[in-house]
């Protein structure tokens, strides 16, 4: 089994990764679950999968367990859902020193996690990621979020959890659609730290719990430095600034968030490339990968997606941090005006 922390002064937190993790499940959720009523939270695609089997772990280690389930998809980051689940837990006698469980991919845990952080202002949260996107990214650092009309993820909170449990043998039922996903969040790793993971995706030749073990590590030492992302985490956000408005612009689930991403790696790299920013040749071996990984590199309409752009998070006033790569491996941010952004988009 790998293992490594998470080392927030005061919110400490250990990810576990092996394969069949599951088996071992108990043992790991007793600490955080005896004793207390647990919440297992899922969506209607991951629940029938491994809803019984979590169901059980939290029993067997003490707790009482009940679930919701919401349905499958990016919908469910809406205030209907976080209403309910809320509710849910309220009306099952939920104190602060109770748990809730987000069992499933990115939604369930960026909806999980905003539910833990508000509900009672807060109850303990275990992130069980179970496709590829979530195990490398979005189950680790504590962002929690929703989505509005106008963009993705405006409404949200940081909110870390307990403990993040990793069992790839989950990986096996995720389509390949979700698989191409998650690779676009393991390519912007490699992008803006990891040169020699780059060389590993290209070669087709690695582990995928060494590769997941990687992302996280890289992740988790950037959140320690930045938890709060005004600073060195805005590194994750390669390829997001654009992704997110490619996502607001086709509809959420439309276009799978890693596919928005590879679009959005893609055309600032050709941009930044161009402008004499990045190292010549970057902006090919990115879209190498991407197209590798069956990941689209471009899309038509982008023109018509500046008013998503201006809603982004990391606006401020008229200038927008945008993330750029000098050459694969080495990331940094890049503040612009938001009609220099307007012009790089059209």
């Amino acid at each position: 089994m790998l293992d490594l922390e998470v080392k927030i002064p005061g919110r400490e937190y250990k990810i576990y990764i092996e394969k069949g993790l599951f088996d071992k499940g108990a043992e790991l959720l007793r600490p955080f679950v005896a004793g207390k009523r647990v919440c297992v939270l899922s969506d209607t695609n991951v629940f029938p999968l491994y809803g019984e089997k979590i169901t059980e772990c939290v029993e067997k280690a003490g707790g009482t367990a009940f679930s919701v389930v919401v349905s499958a998809g990016e919908n469910s980051k809406s205030f209907e859902a976080l209403e309910r689940v809320t509710r849910t837990v309220i009306d099952n006698d939920f104190t602060r020193r109770d748990v809730i469980i987000a069992l499933g991919g990115g939604v369930v845990g960026d909806l999980g996690g905003l539910a833990a952080s508000v509900v009672l202002r807060g109850v303990k949260l275990i992130q069980i990621p179970t496709t590829l996107l979530s195990q490398v990214d979005s189950s680790v650092g504590g962002k929690t979020a929703i989505n509005v009309p106008e963009g993705k993820n405006l409404i949200g909170t940081f909110y870390q959890p307990s403990m993040v449990l990793i069992d790839t043998k989950t990986l096996e039922t995720l389509p390949e659609r979700e698989v191409a996903c998650g690779m676009a969040e393991i390519i912007k790793y490699a992008a803006i730290r990891d040169y020699e993971m780059g060389v590993k995706l290209m070669r087709g030749d690695y582990e995928i719990e060494e590769i997941i073990r990687n992302c996280c590590a890289i992740k988790a030492h950037i959140v320690e430095n930045d938890e709060r992302d005004t600073g060195e985490r805005m590194l994750l956000n390669f390829g997001h600034t654009l992704g997110h408005a490619v996502e607001n612009y086709f509809g959420y689930g439309t276009l799978s968030h890693g596919a928005a991403v590879a679009i959005g790696m893609c055309t600032i790299t050709k941009w930044s490339e161009k402008v004499g920013m990045t190292e010549r040749g970057t902006y090919d071996y990115i879209k190498k990968l991407c197209e590798k990984y069956n990941l689209p590199t471009s899309a038509e309409d982008m023109d018509k997606m500046t008013g998503a752009v201006r809603h982004d998070k990391k606006r401020s006033g008229d200038v927008i941090t945008i993330v750029l790569v000098r050459k694969m491996g080495e990331g940094f941010p890049k503040r612009i005006s938001i009609d220099e952004l307007d012009e790089i988009v059209r």
